[in-house]
């Protein structure tokens, strides 16, 4: 089975300026992922999409495919899955060969391990899965801890009869740390979701699981790569 690793970086960031190129640990942060995919030792083939000439430019030395991405699908507006599909279809006009398994890693998560980019896959295809996608154990919990205000009133996001006393005693809920995203080509060629039948959660643990989307989450980030030498 053929597998295609997309990485999908635009120029623009509203959180942090330039954040997909801007320098973390020594090496710009999009590296770290294009080295992630590399290391992995699993993909036929790695492609960068971007609408970025630098971005590019830094995906064409570490020997992967740069691909340029339409303005249509750059604006703030536009979606990942978009870019995705758009990735996938370009690659195989382009290559002439059709991907079973399409896996994309986040530049903005260069906490995870290649290990995890592996185990994700195996978990895929020992479900028969049609997606796989990472997450951790979420800090806070909706049937506990999560709240609105409503009125004059605090509420829980979400109640049920068993009002539960004890964070420990409510569903264990995830978070979505964007990570890596494993698609089976069709679920991903025919949804516009990523909620779909014979979907899974590879988990993480929250040390591995930070999303940078500001400064400091930056700062934080860079702090804990030079402190674990990664």
């Amino acid at each position: 089975m053929k597998i295609l690793c997309t990485i999908c970086a635009r120029g623009k960031s509203k959180g942090l300026k330039n954040k997909n190129i801007k320098k973390i640990n020594g090496l710009p942060l999009i590296s770290h992922t294009i080295n992630h995919a590399k290391k992995s030792k699993i993909f036929d083939e790695i492609v960068v999409s971007s609408d970025s000439k630098k971005i590019l430019t830094i995906a064409k030395s570490l020997g992967v495919r740069p691909l340029k991405r339409p303005n249509s699908l750059s604006s703030d507006n536009a979606g990942k899955l978009d870019a995705i599909k758009h990735a996938l279809k370009s690659i195989e006009k382009i290559n002439g060969e059709k991907y079973d398994i399409i896996i994309d890693l986040d530049v903005t998560s260069p906490l995870r391990k290649i290990s995890d980019v592996k185990n994700a896959l195996n978990l895929f295809r020992e479900k028969k899965a049609s997606l796989v996608m990472s997450a951790s154990v979420s800090r806070k919990n909706p049937y506990f801890n999560q709240v609105y205000q409503r009125r004059n009133s605090v509420k829980l996001v979400k109640i049920d009869k068993s009002n539960y006393k004890r964070r420990q005693d409510a569903p264990i809920i995830y978070d979505l740390n964007a990570s890596i995203y494993v698609y089976k080509r069709n679920i991903l060629i025919k949804s516009n979701t990523i909620y779909v039948n014979k979907s899974f959660l590879y988990l993480m643990p929250q040390n591995r699981s930070f999303d940078i989307d500001s400064k400091s989450d930056f700062d934080y980030v860079n702090f804990l790569m030079k402190k674990k030498h990664l």
